[in-house]
């Protein structure tokens, strides 16, 4: 005999646990599109951002990196900085900020898997995620392009953990503002009128 009492949950409960996930989902991925409008559209405070040093750089980095596919000022902001900060902390601190900025791309795709799923590009960087992924996000990190908030939502489609992610993205944002910050600290003095 199978004595069912007590084993499952009644069916309103097994509702509730069913829904809250897809709330979840759909909250977390409204959350990143209304971030993303909302630095889009604030995108001037850039100015007074500067002038708050390397914790300007750091906030404004994640400001401008938490925007999914919208334009920010991030790589331009560094560049200009890279002049009038020492560089290797200008881009320890947009690095480190980039990285905490992508984690929208990677919740959007964690929680939103499903209106990501047909897009082609997303299927392009799919394999590349499964075969490569900490190595992916690193490379698509340090190249300046607007691929990597698509690698990013695929990251988080396919549950890459979470630490992975950040670590990877990290080096990779790191490795590409210090060359903005250098190229930035060697140009605007040399075109400054003597």
């Amino acid at each position: 005999m199978n004595d069912s009492t007590g084993d499952s949950p009644p069916p309103e409960e097994k509702s509730r646990r069913k829904a809250l996930p897809i709330l979840a989902r759909a909250g977390t991925l409204l959350l990143v599109v209304a971030l993303s409008v909302g630095i889009y559209l604030l995108r001037d405070q850039a100015k007074w951002l500067a002038s708050l040093g390397y914790v300007g750089i750091f906030v404004l980095s994640i400001l401008a990196n938490a925007t999914i596919i919208l334009p920010a000022p991030g790589v331009a902001f560094v560049f200009g900085m890279g002049a009038v900060y020492n560089p290797l902390l200008v881009a320890l601190a947009a690095g480190a900020g980039a990285a905490i900025g992508e984690l929208s791309g990677y919740l959007a795709g964690y929680s939103g898997n499903i209106v990501v799923k047909n897009r082609a590009r997303y299927q392009k960087i799919i394999p590349w995620m499964t075969k490569y992924g900490p190595w992916t996000i690193l490379v698509l990190g340090f190249i300046p392009n607007p691929i990597f908030d698509l690698a990013g939502i695929v990251a988080g489609m396919l549950k890459m953990p979470l630490w992975k992610f950040l670590v990877f993205c990290m080096i990779g944002k790191i490795i590409k503002m210090l060359l903005f910050a250098y190229a930035g600290s060697l140009s605007i003095p040399w075109l400054a009128p003597d």
